[in-house]
């Protein structure tokens, strides 16, 4: 389905550096709104490189990343987050003391006249996790006394709240159970499908398979493939993760 949409985040020959450390050599890679976008690779890959560059965290030596056809040299995290960019890591920086609804609201709290709007932000914070199929019964709830999944959801839905609208997620279920590990890939299947972007990060190829429509396997810093999920079997994609040989025509 993702061949059909057109790119919301296009990167371009990106590279960065760190001394002598080459950790992106001119990366290049598509992501649609609508399909769910999985990059694989070993440590040291670059994944983590390239998602600091798209999130704002670190500035590429060079390359360009095109969002939402505005193209840029480098991002801010609030220029990221301004053309709807999200990224949510694997500590999720939520506020373990603070209800549901404060986290989904946090840093962009409705106020008048100096005081905080309690009454609409919790009525939002309800619509916008019914909308999104996101099952927590009591918002009033402290995050810190939820589940994995559960909070995992509710940073999603923080970062949709904040103007997401391409979702990238880190191991979204790294340390899940396998009720929380459920109720994660039905949330990340229901945001493609409800028209956001998502991209994970994950070792789990069988996840991977599960979730994405198409597969990004990153090595020694470069895009070895951009591939439909489909066209390949996770032998396939094992085999570039690990020997760096790619299919052919497997660059889409």
């Amino acid at each position: 389905m993702g061949e059909q949409l057109q790119p919301f985040l296009e990167v371009k020959e990106l590279k960065k550096s760190f001394g002598h450390i080459e950790a992106l050599k001119g990366a290049s890679l598509q992501a649609k709104c609508g399909e769910v976008l999985a990059i694989v690779g070993d440590n040291g890959a670059g994944k983590s490189t390239l998602i600091k560059t798209l999130s704002g965290v670190l500035t590429p030596d060079s390359g360009s990343i095109i969002v939402d056809g505005k193209e840029y040299g480098h991002l801010t995290p609030k220029l990221a987050g301004d053309n709807g960019i999200s990224t949510v890591y694997q500590d999720l920086s939520l506020v373990n003391t603070q209800t549901v609804w404060e986290n989904i609201f946090l840093g962009h709290e409705y106020r008048n006249f100096g005081w905080l709007n309690k009454k609409k932000m919790r009525r939002e914070a309800a619509e916008l996790l019914n909308n999104l199929n996101i099952s927590i019964h009591n918002h009033e709830e402290i995050v810190g006394n939820l589940s994995g999944g559960q909070r995992q959801a509710i940073a999603v839905a923080r970062a949709i709240h904040h103007g997401g609208k391409m979702i990238i997620l880190d191991e979204p279920t790294a340390a899940m159970g396998l009720r929380e590990t459920a109720a994660t890939q039905q949330l990340i299947k229901n945001l493609a499908v409800q028209g956001y972007g998502v991209i994970i990060i994950s070792h789990n190829i069988q996840q991977v398979f599960e979730l994405s429509d198409r597969i990004c396997v990153m090595r020694q810093g470069q895009v070895l493939a951009l591939v439909d999920t489909k066209s390949v079997t996770s032998d396939d994609i094992v085999s570039m993760i690990v020997s760096g040989t790619s299919l052919n025509g497997a660059i889409q």
